[in-house]
């Protein structure tokens, strides 16, 4: 079921208000053209950014990457755990192919003599947030993940990452195989105060 919301509802909001997150196996081809990435990119990128620093970057994983990409992560969690299990080794094999595009999101917040670092990683949390509705607006579905991948110094460099850049998230982008239900939302009245 659809929210309510007490307000005269117009596209762009009805988007924000259906929003919802899909996981990456729900996720089918054909993801962006190559047109569609371009736009997709740009519209992510139109995020407050104090400074005008860009402290972001986007990493595309598509076609066979998304694969060669899963590999390396099966690699290091091999040489971290030998025994590792056939469906632990199939979930990191296939951990970038279930979607047909991911977009990694990189951070790369650093010390400025005017940008607090902190406002340098709000502004790549809003890419994230950019992309995912550019998508849905675009008729894709899109999620955002971490996972251990995203914390893992190895695997980010072998992402071609440099020692000071994070991932923000990995956005996993295609188009819907079902409507999911919505989750319980916060409570209002718990997280709203007013200053007087």
């Amino acid at each position: 079921m659809a929210p309510t919301f007490g307000h005269q509802m117009n596209e762009t909001l009805d988007l924000l208000a259906r929003r919802r997150s899909l996981p990456p196996l729900g996720l089918a081809a054909p993801g962006p053209d190559a047109a569609e990435l371009a736009t997709l990119l740009k519209l992510a990128a139109r995020v407050p950014d104090h400074g005008k620093l860009a402290p972001w970057r986007f990493v595309v994983i598509e076609g066979r990457a998304r694969e060669r990409l899963g590999h390396m992560a099966l690699e290091i969690k091999l040489a971290a755990s030998p025994g590792l299990e056939e469906a632990a080794r199939q979930t990191e094999l296939t951990r970038f192919s279930r979607a047909p595009l991911v977009i990694a999101v990189v951070s790369r917040a650093a010390p400025h003599v005017k940008i607090p670092e902190w406002e340098q990683v709000l502004s790549a949390g809003a890419v994230c947030m950019n992309l995912i509705v550019a998508a849905r607006a675009m008729g894709f579905a899109a999620t955002w993940l971490t996972e251990w991948c995203a914390y893992d110094a190895q695997f980010r460099e072998g992402l071609g990452l440099a020692a000071h850049e994070k991932i923000a998230g990995f956005l996993h982008v295609g188009r819907a195989t079902f409507a999911p239900d919505d989750r319980v939302r916060p409570d209002m009245d718990a997280i709203v105060s007013r200053f007087e």
